[in-house]
């Protein structure tokens, strides 16, 4: 089936085509993110594989439906960037990659952290330099410390065992409680007292209306004060805005984030000539506390081929008329 894949990166072309080595599907790689004024590069093909960061509202679907296209498939597990009761009113399938190897954003979390607080970053960048001076590089023990996770499902949960590994108390919050959760040690309380208690915030859950801001000046305001805040899940859980205030007053001892809530105009590019403009990104790096990476907790070799042979089979199924195992529901 003709397929028009939407931010297509070199790695993406390499995996997916690949991953469609016997399937044979017609991919029509595009750089571009989607959006409506790119949604015509897709004219002809029934479905397009769209990414985190594309534009999939309802205008930019209503122009894919005109077109003929009757499948968005998305290269991540969060769809929030899809209307997808919209694709359900015009006809379409949704669907995601409902599995792919936790362990990726667990890991990168725990090294996001570890950079954070042992000021890897900038030992590294000095030492390049010839200067061997540690002032300024102090961090502190995780072991003996409390870790807060909210969101407690496959990745958060991997997460918080790692931090049990450390020796670390871990503190949980989710809507869902896992009884796995709890048999590893983990303690679930109100997320007032999690944010009251923790040295180091892990977020691992979903952006919805519910969590969109989840950490806000209200919240922050009852952080532990110089507590690290870690988020590899999605931007939107993060008001930047007040993260940027509390750090400027130590209410925040650090920040380390893979993921951005305005990230959709800067990730997956080089920018290095240009000009930024997006002033809170620029503020957030100038802090010697703060690391920010470019949306890569998920970048594995296991988690991307496996992201591309789910995505080749939904495909595959819609081709067939066969159930899609990964469909998102339309409401």
């Amino acid at each position: 089936m003709k397929t028009a894949v939407f931010s297509a990166r070199r790695y993406d072309q390499t995996l997916l085509t690949e991953a469609n080595r016997c399937a044979g599907h017609e991919l029509v790689f595009i750089q571009d993110r989607l959006t409506a004024e790119t949604a015509p590069l897709a004219r002809g093909c029934p479905a397009v594989c769209v990414f985190v960061n594309d534009c999939v509202d309802a205008d930019v679907l209503q122009l894919l439906a005109d077109q003929g296209t009757r499948l968005v498939a998305t290269r991540s597990t969060g769809y929030n960037h899809i209307d997808a009761v919209a694709a359900g009113r015009l006809g379409m399938a949704v669907v995601r990659v409902t599995d792919y190897s936790p362990h990726s954003v667990a890991e990168f979390a725990v090294g996001l952290l570890l950079a954070v607080n042992r000021k890897i970053a900038r030992a590294s960048m000095r030492t390049r330099e010839g200067n061997f001076e540690l002032e300024g590089l102090m961090g502190f023990d995780l072991h003996g410390k409390t870790v807060g996770v909210i969101g407690t499902g496959k990745i958060g949960g991997i997460f918080a065992r790692i931090m049990r590994g450390f020796g670390c108390t871990v503190l949980g919050h989710d809507r869902h409680p896992s009884e796995a959760f709890e048999q590893m040690g983990g303690q679930y309380v109100p997320v007032r007292e999690l944010l009251a208690r923790s040295d180091v915030i892990s977020l691992h859950c979903p952006l919805t209306e519910e969590t969109h801001h989840i950490v806000d000046a209200e919240s922050l305001s009852h952080v532990k004060r110089g507590a690290i805040l870690v988020n590899t899940s999605r931007g939107g859980l993060v008001d930047t805005e007040a993260t940027v205030q509390a750090l400027k007053s130590g209410q925040l001892g650090g920040l380390a984030i893979d993921v951005y809530e305005q990230e959709a105009s800067l990730f997956f590019q080089d920018l290095s000539s240009t000009i930024i403009t997006d002033d809170l990104i620029q503020r957030l790096v100038s802090f010697p506390n703060v690391i920010v990476t470019g949306h890569q907790a998920f970048f594995t070799v296991e988690a991307i081929g496996q992201i591309m042979a789910t995505t080749v089979d939904s495909i595959t199924a819609f081709e067939r008329g066969q159930p899609l195992d990964h469909r998102v529901p339309a409401a």
